[in-house]
């Protein structure tokens, strides 16, 4: 079914409200298309590049680890001397005393048992009959405890640096991603999720820190095991050492095809992650909504369809990614196969002893376990740079542009405005406010009234500079906005919204917070011009009394109260209310309105109203439609000119008399 044309009004609303956003409002879907993730290794080099702070502890770490390795790896080379002493000993009991080694090989050969006597030749001072030297094993022994006590103890202080480095890498993460939030422009949030956003600052960043914690230190002494093994397998029998290695190729081949599956699916999960953390905040900062328009079964329709693609992606990734282990764990005990096989021939032709065969085999076991846990790590480090390439899409967004190098600065500031020429859009197909004239003289005040769409809230979020313009140019005492730092610009200007927001702290907290350094008495001041004070008092702790982030113990109206107090507490020199008395009765409305009236003296005001009752003292009356001012004047002007202001105001106060003359 098509759908039906778009109304002006709404294509105007549209356009205000910019590029559709994925997931606001309860029930509302979230199947945004995945972005094109990056490559594996370009991201886990950036990954690697995050420790570079740190490269001193780095070194550290890895000499460590160099030594730690080494020592382990003199461990079985040492350990074949116990076990040849064994054997000898064993062998040389069933020998007659007396003799020497080469009189018991000749008589061996004499008797037709040719492999028991290469076995013997091969071996090292054997003197027959006198069995096991229990002192140069204990020697032996004791010589490799003390290695790896050694090597344990580097270890162990290997992985507590290690710590240090990785947490160190992610606070800074942390930071730099907090402080990326904080110059991106306002649209780039338009078109997030809030719950992909939170996804990504948190549980990616958790991600990527299990990950480094996981895989960086087992990482590192994996290939230095590696490579010592590797040395060590060729100093006892290149031979040997030849059919170990072809595990390598065979391990890097099925470590990348399966790898490389694995990735693609650890993407949809963090994906379907960010979607899911979406659905569920959401639902819970719309519950009450949900349940006043009976939306619980579509809710949670939307929440099994996240629930169950996570599921789907999460336990592909998993499955993909848990084959390598076993895969070569396979090859491993192929490979310990082979070289027991071969081992044992050349033990029996007497070209090795049984300690260096013995050696050998530690040397490939502990060869192939390292590749093994890299196998096994290759999930962990998937999804951590999957989790990556989520963070620095974050980390690489364009910026908003920065504030001139040499701001300027209003001596004496007065709150005079100009909008010049001003060209703006959401969205460059659909312009929305186009040649935009406006001069507001110092202490006016200006009413913005018009239909929804209309660019009332553009209008004063153009001058505030959380948009940059598309043409002309807005001036604030004479002095284009974007010469002005924009905390500079801000810090002159009190804005109150129709959607209150309030932070975890007391009341005073709050009210307070555009001004922390402001005294107690000065609070209270500004509580009591806006009529904060009258509700305080029956609160259990009055000023003090702890607010969460929904204000759950002041009503709808109180909340917009306490936000008023805080603007009126900034003294600005420039006074923003969008629509700032909605949420309040008519009686407090009243009230406010006198506060409202003492602030705006000496200062410039813009208030964008619904209700007309609110805005008929103002200095100046603008009427925009699609953008444009269509009329301006003051209450009676506009009244006289019977035009579109007239038909605002008729529509809220005569239209309910046209109904009940319909009716009767």
């Amino acid at each position: 079914m098509s759908e039906a044309p778009k109304s002006a009004d709404e294509k105007a609303a549209e356009a205000r409200r910019g590029p559709k956003r994925q997931g606001h409002g309860p029930g509302a879907g979230f199947n945004a298309p995945a972005e094109k993730a990056q490559q594996f290794v370009p991201s886990a080099k950036r990954v690697l590049g995050l420790l570079k702070p740190d490269r001193v502890l780095l070194f550290v770490v890895l000499g460590f680890g160099v030594v730690s390795v080494i020592l382990t790896a003199l461990g079985p080379i040492i350990l074949a001397r116990a076990t040849d002493l064994i054997f000898a000993g064993v062998f040389s009991a069933q020998l007659p005393a007396g003799i020497t080694q080469a009189q018991a090989v000749d008589n061996l050969r004499a008797d037709g048992n040719n492999t028991v006597a290469d076995i013997l030749a091969a071996m090292d001072n054997v003197v027959p009959g006198q069995g096991i030297d229990f002192t140069a094993v204990a020697n032996v022994l004791l010589f490799v405890l003390a290695l790896y006590v050694v090597a344990s103890a580097l270890s162990w202080v290997q992985a507590r640096v290690l710590v240090v480095v990785v947490n160190r890498t992610i606070f800074n993460l942390r930071r730099d991603v907090e402080a990326k939030l904080n110059r991106l422009p306002l649209p780039y949030f338009d078109k997030q999720p809030r719950g992909e956003v939170l996804s990504r600052v948190t549980n990616d960043i958790d991600n990527i820190a299990q990950s480094l914690q996981q895989t960086l230190s087992q990482l590192l002494t994996s290939l230095l095991t590696v490579f010592a093994m590797i040395a060590m397998m060729l100093y006892v029998s290149p031979l040997l050492a030849i059919i170990a290695l072809v595990t390598i190729p065979v391990s890097i081949v099925v470590t990348a095809f399966i790898g490389k599956r694995a990735q693609k699916l650890f993407i949809r999960q963090w994906k379907h992650t960010g979607e899911l953390n979406a659905v569920v905040e959401e639902s819970f900062s719309g519950h009450e909504l949900i349940q006043v328009f009976g939306r619980k079964e579509e809710t949670k329709t939307a929440f099994d369809k996240s629930n169950r693609e996570l599921y789907d992606a999460s336990f592909g990734a998993q499955f993909v990614s848990g084959l390598i282990q076993p895969t070569m764990m396979f090859i491993g005990n192929l490979n310990f196969v082979a070289i027991a096989v071969v081992g044992g021939l050349r033990v029996a032709s007497g070209s090795m002893s049984l300690g260096e065969v013995q050696a050998f085999i530690q040397y490939s076991r502990q060869f192939t376990q390292p590749l093994t846990q890299v196998a096994a790590m290759a999930n962990l480090m998937q999804s951590g740079v999957a989790s990556a390439e989520r963070v620095f899409e974050v980390l690489d967004t364009d910026e908003q542009s920065r504030d001139a190098g040499s701001p300027a600065v209003i001596d004496n500031p007065s709150g005079k405005v100009d909008f010049e020429g001003v060209d703006f859009a959401y969205d460059a197909d659909k312009p929305l406010i186009q040649d935009l004239n406006l001069s507001v003289e110092p202490g006016q005040t200006v009413a913005i009234v018009g239909p929804t769409g209309a660019g009332k809230t553009t209008m004063v979020n153009l001058l505030m500079r959380f948009y940059e313009l598309d043409g002309g140019q807005i001036k604030l005492d004479g002095v284009d906005i974007t010469d002005l730092a924009r905390r500079d610009l801000r810090s002159r200007m009190g804005m109150v919204l129709q959607d209150t927001w309030l932070f975890k702290a007391s009341i005073a907290e709050n009210i307070a917070y555009g001004r922390p350094e402001a005294t107690r008495e000065e609070i209270m001041e500004a509580a009591q011009a806006t009529y904060v004070d009258r509700f305080v008092h029956s609160l259990p702790d009055g000023y003090d009394t702890v607010l969460d982030s929904e204000g759950g113990s002041v009503s709808t109206g109180e909340k917009q109260l306490i936000t008023i107090a805080r603007a009126f507490l900034m003294d600005p020199s420039l006074l923003i209310l969008d629509e700032a008395t909605s949420s309040v009765d008519t009686r407090t409305e009243l009230l406010l309105q006198q506060a409202m009236n003492a602030l705006r003296q000496d200062r410039t005001s813009f208030v964008i109203a619904h209700r007309l009752s609110t805005i008929r003292d103002a200095d100046l009356i603008l009427v925009m439609e699609a953008g444009h001012i269509v009329e301006q004047g003051s209450h009676e002007e506009l009244l006289e000119a019977n035009g579109a202001y007239a038909a605002l105001y008729r529509s809220q106060f005569a239209a309910p008399e046209v109904d009940m003359e319909t009716v009767s």
